[in-house]
């Protein structure tokens, strides 16, 4: 009865200070109460004996993800299976597939060390953004909070925190699975990065294979070189080609071979520059930043501002096509030439080593020289119709086939017929199971034929329209898309010369 009597009597009295205070808070004057809220703290931490230490996830204004968040993040994880309550699981995949746990926000663990005990919590402050595409994004900034006594301030801020960065880069290496990341809007977005390509299994001559890896092997260990010549390390690749020639398999082999990262920017989501560069900024070492379909990105090309003429004039013609300022400032991405060229080789594009940047085309000509000139795009890879050898690399793939009786027809149509390595895969893709082998040459060399048949036709339908032969136009035709009197490419051509 005592203690129910001790609650009602003190509880008028709670309700009293609390009201007080608010009221305290509302009609005090700005200055005063700030001046109050100083002191006060001050009082507090006079005799709170704790010291707190908070670990964001991200550093300045969100421009990159701290590297000791990861690492706390990491050395956590086994702690926090066995104290936590709530949980994250993720699945990593790294030769075994294994699942991986780490404490869910606002959750709290303990660790010992040095027979000194520590606490740790993690949390996420929230907040709503307006994005590119006119929608509230929320953006949540997650941290973890250490808490220790201070008598033992030198233990925790020198020997303990060094341990925890060391054990969670190692722990971090142990389960790293490597991620495929898009961009939403000045985010990065990720999945599990999977796929299976292997420059084993890409069709394409072996000398050109060997070079391309042999070149990516090169660079992935010059660290020490780029650093004594004064150049950031990295390195661009430009893939062009006609569709279906194994661009986006080019890149996957690539990075499965040096075991990096992708970065696919999708260029049109960027609202300006400064996007463009925060995303640069969250990019992390050891990654491959993929621009594809760089012509069809954004209007990048040397035409730009003759492109912009034409408009105007269309414009001022027929005012009912006019689209007011507003409108297209605020849908189109301002994102620009000398943006994109300082996001490949500027400044900030030194920010983190070991990174590739790979732009692919379908339409070389389109792009501007300043975008592909050596030392931006430093090696060019044209990746081309089908060969008998890259034929013979697709046949082992799908068919398990060394040679066989009908491989002569096929050499000679693969050389009088422009077929990407795309269209000869589905040919050879088996219909039934199981797979005839003999039915599926059969097939591909009747899709030749019909192939070779279409061009025939196709050349003497625009003879007849310019006036001149089907033989000298199916030439002419073949030198402007790289292709010699036999059928090779240029590059077989002068390698036989």
């Amino acid at each position: 009865m005592k203690t129910v009597d001790m609650f009602t009597q003190s509880g008028p009295v709670i309700v009293s200070v609390m009201f007080l205070w608010a009221m305290f808070k509302q009609y005090c004057p700005h200055q005063l109460l700030n001046y109050f809220e100083k002191h006060s703290k001050r009082v507090f931490t006079f005799f709170y004996p704790f010291i707190q230490i908070t670990f964001n996830e991200f550093t300045g204004d969100r421009f990159m993800r701290s590297e000791a968040y990861s690492a706390i993040e990491n050395y956590l994880g086994s702690s926090s299976s066995m104290q936590a309550k709530r949980l994250k699981a993720d699945v990593v995949k790294n030769g075994t597939q294994s699942l991986v746990l780490s404490m869910d926000d606002f959750e709290e663990v303990t660790d010992e060390f040095q027979g000194v005990k520590l606490r740790w919590a993690s949390g996420k402050h929230l907040s709503k953004t307006q994005s590119f595409s006119f929608y509230p994004v929320t953006d949540e900034r997650m941290y973890y909070t250490l808490t220790f006594h201070k008598r033992h301030r030198n233990l925790i801020l020198g020997t303990y925190l060094s341990h925890v960065l060391k054990e969670g880069d190692a722990i971090k290496m142990k389960n790293r699975q490597r991620k495929l990341y898009t961009n939403s809007g000045s985010y990065w977005r990720h999945v599990v990065f999977e796929h299976p390509a292997s420059f084993d299994t890409i069709a394409m001559e072996a000398e050109k294979k060997k070079e391309i890896m042999d070149d990516l092997i090169t660079f992935s260990q010059a660290e020490e070189f780029y650093a004594r010549i004064g150049r950031a390390w990295k390195r661009g690749y430009l893939l062009y080609g006609p569709p279906g020639t194994g661009k986006s398999t080019m890149i996957a082999a690539m990075a499965n071979l040096l075991n990096y990262d992708i970065y696919d920017l999708e260029l049109t989501s960027v609202k300006d520059n400064t996007e463009l560069r925060k995303l640069l900024i969250e990019t992390t070492s050891r990654s491959v930043i993929v621009i594809e379909d760089i012509d069809c990105s954004l209007d990048l090309t040397g035409q730009r501002k003759k492109k912009k003429e034409e408009q105007g004039r269309g414009d001022e013609k027929d005012p009912k096509l006019k689209v007011p300022k507003e409108e297209t400032d605020s849908k189109q991405s301002q994102v620009t030439l000398s943006g994109l060229l300082n996001f490949i080789d500027g400044l900030w594009s030194a920010c983190k080593g070991e990174r590739l940047v790979v732009f692919t085309t379908n339409f070389l000509e389109k792009l501007d020289p300043a975008l592909i000139r050596k030392g931006r795009m430093d090696k060019h890879i044209e990746l081309s119709y089908c060969s008998f050898e890259a034929f013979k690399v697709l046949a082992k793939n799908y068919l398990q086939l060394e040679t066989h009786d009908l491989y002569a027809k096929i050499q000679e149509l693969v050389g009088e017929t422009k077929m990407t390595p795309a269209e000869v895969a589905e040919h050879l893709m088996p219909k039934t199971l199981p797979g005839d082998n003999k039915v599926c040459l059969e097939g591909l060399i009747a899709g030749l034929e019909k192939a070779k048949e279409d061009a025939r036709l196709k050349a003497e339908e625009e003879a007849r329209e310019k006036g001149s032969s089907p033989e000298e136009n199916a030439k002419e035709q073949g030198k402007e898309n790289g292709w010699c009197d036999n059928g090779n490419t240029e590059m077989n051509c002068k390698e036989k010369e």
